[in-house]
């Protein structure tokens, strides 16, 4: 293992205090608690709070989407690892402002189950709590099975969406449902090169030999849907764009914003190859691209691949990626 830290089990901790020490007009923590991290800039009395987390090791999601116009609170596990009911809550309580909170997050087993246990708790205390589970990973569950796929980097989309609806005063159950629109109309799929290794475990979460490739791999290391010979981009590409566009209902005319994500050591000479042949796929078929985002939005630590994710727009979807936003990783006038 070589990286650039001290104590793996101080892995997490120092990253957080460094971020914080970094953005102290963005970033705060609560509760005297460094997992727990709310937006530090004032509260609008009269908004909906929207609230995530999960683990470690994927920056910028989760924290790094805490900022204005974004999101207003995040708990933070260890890498690849839930956060606890409790900070949950304690983010909960600090962010309500008697409008309501939209826990909004990734479709995973330990998260699900944290985050149900804060709802209980928060609601016993009188807090209104709406949730929406992010499932945009196509390669995790076949066509009709989307309840049980994984939430990846399409958590982007559905955090700039329902953020900005909030922002815009709408009701509790509105931002909700403005929030389970978007997840509906975001698709994404992601191809691994290497493993990463987890601070305190210190060996690879995987194997693959140096000639390999795997589509599907999700971003903690599960296996995907195929691995085989390393390719050509364009023919990675072209098999990566022919599963999402299967498996959403695109027409002639229609128009989707696209992200090209690195996963982690992926350059970004590399994502913009990518984007040049998504662009001809789409534009080959009527599709318009607009605000396209390339670079890294939800890592794995070092991992080497990418992933695309096609979110289908409408007039509100598109108003709504529109709206401003500013937080240490991502700015947007």
């Amino acid at each position: 293992m070589k990286k650039i830290i001290n104590e793996p089990g101080d892995f997490v901790n120092e990253m957080l205090e460094g971020i914080l020490k970094a953005h102290p007009d963005k970033l705060t923590s609560v509760d005297d608690d460094i997992r727990c991290i709310a937006y530090a800039g004032n509260k609008q009395k009269d908004k909906v709070s929207i609230i995530t987390g999960g683990g470690s090791g994927h920056l910028p999601v989760f924290l790094g989407y805490v900022g204005e116009n974004m999101l207003d609170g995040v708990a933070v596990g260890d890498v690849f690892a839930s956060p606890s009911a409790f900070q949950i809550l304690s983010i909960t309580k600090y962010v309500s402002t008697g409008q309501g909170v939209l826990y909004l997050y990734g479709n995973y087993g330990g998260d699900i189950m944290n985050f149900d246990m804060a709802a209980e708790f928060a609601e016993s205390e009188g807090i209104r709590i709406e949730q929406v589970i992010v499932n945009d990973d196509v390669a995790s569950a076949e066509k009709g099975m989307e309840s049980k796929r994984r939430g990846v980097a399409g958590l982007f989309y559905a955090y700039k969406i329902a953020a900005a609806k909030a922002y815009q005063g709408a009701s509790l159950l509105e931002v909700k449902e403005t929030a389970q629109k978007a997840v509906s109309n975001i698709r994404t799929m992601g191809i691994a090169l290497s493993p990463c290794i987890v601070p305190e475990a210190g060996k690879p979460t995987f194997n693959i030999n140096e000639n390999e490739m795997e589509i599907g791999m999700g971003i903690h290391g599960e296996p995907g849907i195929r691995r085989g010979e390393l390719r050509k981009a364009d023919e990675i590409t072209k098999e990566i764009m022919s599963c999402l566009l299967d498996d959403m209902v695109l027409n002639n005319g229609d128009e989707v914003s696209v992200m090209i994500n690195g996963l982690g050591s992926t350059p970004l000479e590399e994502l913009y190859i990518v984007f040049r042949k998504v662009h001809s796929i789409l534009t080959d078929a009527g599709i318009k691209i607009y605000r396209p985002y390339i670079g890294e939005f939800a890592t794995s630590l070092e991992m080497a691949g990418m992933s695309v994710t096609l979110c289908k727009l409408d007039e509100e979807i598109k108003e709504l990626l529109d709206y401003p936003a500013d937080t240490p990783f991502f700015v947007q006038k």
